[in-house]
């Protein structure tokens, strides 16, 4: 991603602001509300309410972004708890990225927005460190796939760890099963882990990395998010996958992208895996879509 790159806010349903990038294609966040995705897409999930009981928490953000999600989580915690200490790490490519959403004022937006936070969050997006009081923060710049080998090595265990970088087909690099499994050596045994995509790839690297999954609630849309555990989380019950998920994860769309030396170019990435997909003996996604388009269609009708 460029740092030469212009971010003009975009406005969402709920009030907030958002960017589009022109690099992968796509907004940073839904039309249906950049607040409220970081709420429901991960706060939530990630039982954030619940942590703010403790003392300390500690958060890995990954694809820090605007820092929307790492700020819900600094007002949800604080709201609860003023005197929690809350350790973040964040990763990010584009510095030029948080750096935007402060020059366009976009917390302002934000009803429940603190200027405490607010403060933390210039700090961090001009001097990429942060301690204090009650937090320390630290914005790694990079590549992903570099800067999470230096997470690992500092022992970091997260409580919660925001998976957010763009879709699969515009960024395949953060969502290989390669990665993955370093994402999950930074998860605590008691931690969670959520994310937006519901993307069977996805699922099938979580699940490769010895994680347990569930599914979250939609937000915007109709498809729900992804949440995931270690099986030895004590007293974790995930919501359970529907069946049409479980089947979904034995089609072609559950292979997975692959990129074994963290290196490979998007291109690259989704080439192999679309010569994976055309050799595969998985049932083709596109049958799977149809019978479930029409068990769907026959339910509502039932119900008429």
């Amino acid at each position: 991603m460029s740092n030469q790159e212009i971010f003009i806010p975009q406005p969402t349903a709920d009030g907030s602001f958002t960017f589009f990038s022109e690099e992968f294609d796509e907004l940073f966040h839904s039309h249906y509300g950049a607040y409220q995705e970081s709420i429901h897409k991960f706060v939530v999930p990630t039982q954030i309410e619940v942590q703010a009981q403790k003392s300390v928490i500690r958060i890995l953000d990954i694809c820090y972004g605007l820092g929307y999600n790492t700020a819900a989580a600094l007002q949800t915690i604080w709201s609860i708890n003023p005197d929690c200490y809350i350790e973040i790490i964040a990763l990010e490519l584009n510095s030029a990225v948080p750096k935007a959403a402060i020059s366009n004022q976009l917390f302002n937006h934000w009803n429940s927005a603190k200027i405490d936070i607010l403060d933390i969050l210039i700090r961090i997006s001009e001097h990429h460190y942060l301690e204090a009081k009650n937090i320390k923060a630290n914005l790694l710049l990079g590549d992903a796939r570099n800067t999470i080998q230096q997470v690992i090595t500092s022992g970091f265990q997260a409580d919660a760890i925001f998976l957010d970088p763009f879709s699969p087909p515009q960024c395949p690099q953060l969502w290989t099963i390669e990665f993955m499994q370093l994402v999950s050596q930074c998860l605590s045994l008691t931690g969670r882990l959520a994310t937006y995509s519901c993307a069977a790839s996805v699922r099938t690297a979580l699940l490769t990395s010895g994680l347990e999954i569930g599914s979250t609630p939609p937000v915007g849309r109709k498809a729900p998010g992804t949440i995931a555990i270690y099986p030895q989380a004590e007293g974790a019950i995930l919501p359970r996958l529907s069946t049409s998920e479980l089947e979904h994860l034995q089609t072609r769309a559950a292979i997975p992208y692959r990129d074994s030396q963290l290196c490979d170019s998007a291109a690259v990435i989704l080439e192999r895996r679309k010569q994976e997909q055309q050799y595969s003996n998985l049932e083709p996604t596109s049958h799977w879509r149809k019978r479930w388009d029409r068990a769907h269609k026959y339910n509502s009708l039932s119900k008429e």
